[in-house]
């Protein structure tokens, strides 16, 4: 008998082409190792009828971002009594909004940049507001939606553009206003409780935003293995175990860091990385003699094994 799984694609975030390329790519393999029998979906009003009727081993979730990776769907599926791929509704939560996952890395100790989160609906004074910022945190900052993924919407700005940069967010109710920090871009791979690798990025635009990840020709150059000291590629290593772990995450998660004056910031955990031609968990998984779909059926049967 093959094993029927169920892959979850689209949505509806603004990542919703990489889940249908994720997907894809999922299927793609899942069907030329000819063990499996799968079918796409989007998480429609008919999810539900559609999971009952095709009654799934497994459900891959390769959905990103609000919906897909947030605990919506998480819940949705537990309610089902479904198995399904990744991290659950708790910790998926957590991972998501940036300013729940800052105060959890913060008591757990890891560093992170130092931010303030900024409502909309407040009434403001610009100049008290900007010099509220460069006394708090100190130009230039980074802002960014609070549960958004893939970069979407997120801009390094000074003290000179912040407001006209914040007048683009408007559409979300709030949003996370953190310190910028400069050096090297290196994200690292959890694989269940196995550190599984880290990969350095250098991108040719400002950094590694949306563009970079995803358009070839954005030219972003993938370094592996990262340039390290052994006692640095450690700790990087073990942080990001440490995130994976006071997150509550299983299966594959990637933390992405920034390193500076020999110290790892951690920006944010995904509980749900890209699995396209570009994705940098398979990449890493592939440099550790994984390949692709050995990597696809480690996340299928980890689910099986956790529920």
């Amino acid at each position: 008998m093959k094993k029927k799984i169920l892959i979850l694609a689209g949505g509806f975030s603004k990542e919703r082409d990489i889940s249908l390329i994720t997907s894809k790519s999922v299927q793609k393999s899942l069907n030329e190792s000819g063990k499996y029998k799968t079918r796409v979906t989007e998480p429609d009003g008919d999810l539900i009828k559609k999971i009952r009727k095709f009654k799934p081993d497994v459900v891959f979730n390769a959905l990103h971002g609000r919906y897909g990776e947030d605990g919506y769907i998480q819940s949705i599926l537990e309610n089902e009594k479904v198995k399904y791929t990744h991290s659950g509704v708790l910790s998926s939560f957590y991972a998501i909004d940036k300013e729940i996952s800052k105060k959890i890395f913060i008591k757990n100790n890891i560093l992170t940049p130092r931010y303030i989160k900024f409502n909309f609906k407040k009434k403001f004074n610009k100049f008290f507001f900007l010099k509220h910022l460069k006394k708090k945190i100190g130009f230039p900052v980074v802002i960014k939606p609070l549960n958004e993924g893939s970069s979407v919407n997120v801009f390094i700005c000074n003290s000179s553009n912040i407001l006209k940069k914040m007048k683009r967010l408007v559409n979300y109710r709030e949003i996370l206003i953190e310190k910028y920090i400069p050096g090297r871009e290196i994200q690292a791979a959890i694989m269940g409780n196995n550190k599984l690798g880290a990969i350095e990025l250098i991108p040719k635009r400002k950094f590694y935003d949306y563009e970079a990840k995803y358009n070839p020709k954005a030219n972003t150059k993938h370094i592996i293995p990262v340039n390290l000291s052994d006692r640095n590629y450690k700790k990087i290593m073990s942080i990001a175990l440490k995130a994976h772990k006071v997150l509550g995450c299983r299966g594959v998660t990637r933390s992405d860091f920034r390193f500076y004056n020999n110290k790892f910031y951690l920006l944010e955990l995904n509980t749900q990385p890209g699995m396209t031609s570009l994705s940098l968990v398979p990449e890493i998984a592939k440099y550790k003699k994984i390949n692709f779909i050995d990597l696809i059926e480690w996340i299928i049967d980890d689910a099986s094994i956790n529920r």
